[in-house]
């Protein structure tokens, strides 16, 4: 039989006037879809009442969330390989691949990070359903590095917390298009679905999020330079479409990104390189790394050779 869990939030001052599925989604690390599905399924109160995803969160709004414990899913356990950079009875740190996908989704029902930490962990968190189990946050399909997941709903919430209040950061590394003259900047761009095409994201004014991308010049060859992207928000395709905005879009990126590429990487060069944040259960603040990956690695090599 399925077990139930309740949680009892309070949404605070700064939280406010905003919608509840995006509330939740953001307070308890769960996809906004799966946010949508248990409000629809009468699983949120607030303030005892019953109400809509589209309903508005204020100050002082007293939510209880009732969620069922994830029951087991179709998603299979495959014997993939994971790269470990952590792990503990809390939590798991890995170092994705380019080309994995994070999580099951139509046409990607195997071969996926889910199916390996199925496979590899004993427990995964149940907060963010069966097709997402113990997954905090995600990195693109062609992004890869450290990422985290999280193995109980104790540590998930905590963990989604940390992200949701900018509390644990996140470096990246990117080889773009261009000279950027300045040693540093601010993007600060907010990004919505692109207007016309509905598969891409844009910098947009109208049915947008605030989005900033504070970035530092590492090295320059040119007509390429190499640079660290820290995110202040985290947005879908954030660096992507904030540095093709600025006009020095991610080399081998293949949405935002020129049509002819010159060099031979299977995706864009974007690698989630630290991830910096509390123990969820201790405290304790912890910073974990991946190396650059070797097709990366051998394009900055060739551009120092000229």
């Amino acid at each position: 039989m399925s077990t139930e869990k309740q949680y009892c939030l309070q949404v605070s001052e700064t939280e406010g006037n905003q919608r509840i599925d995006i509330y939740l989604a953001q307070s308890l690390g769960m996809s906004r879809s799966h946010a949508q599905k248990i409000i629809s399924a009468g699983q949120v109160l607030v303030n005892t009442k019953l109400v809509k995803a589209n309903y508005k969160v204020s100050c002082n709004d007293n939510i209880e969330v009732l969620l069922t414990e994830a029951q087991p899913s179709e998603i299979r356990p495959e014997s993939i390989p994971l790269s470990v950079v952590y792990e503990d009875d809390h939590m798991i740190i890995i170092n994705k691949p380019r080309g994995m996908v994070v999580h099951p989704a139509a046409g990607n029902y195997s071969g996926t990070l889910v199916n390996a930490l199925l496979e590899h962990c004993q427990d995964l968190s149940g907060i963010n359903g069966v097709i997402r189990p113990g997954i905090v946050h995600r990195l693109d399909k062609d992004t890869s590095g450290v990422m985290v997941a999280a193995k109980n709903d104790q540590a998930h919430l905590n963990l989604a917390l940390q992200i949701k209040e900018r509390q644990a950061s996140r470096k990246y590394i990117a080889i773009v298009h261009g000279n950027i003259k300045e040693e540093q900047g601010i993007i600060n761009a907010p990004i919505g679905r692109h207007p016309v095409d509905r598969k891409k994201m844009a910098v947009v004014f109208t049915n947008s999020k605030t989005a900033i991308t504070h970035f530092r010049t590492v090295e320059r060859f040119g007509n390429y330079t190499v640079v660290e992207c820290r995110l202040q928000t985290g947005r879908t395709h954030q660096i992507r479409v904030h540095m093709a905005h600025i006009g020095h879009p991610v080399v081998g990126d293949p949405k935002y990104g020129p049509e002819k590429q010159h060099f031979a990487i299977n995706g864009q060069a974007l690698h989630s390189a630290e991830l910096s944040l509390s123990h969820p259960v201790t405290g304790e603040k912890m910073c974990f790394s991946a190396p650059l990956p070797a097709d990366m690695e051998k394009i900055i090599t060739s551009l120092r050779r000229g």
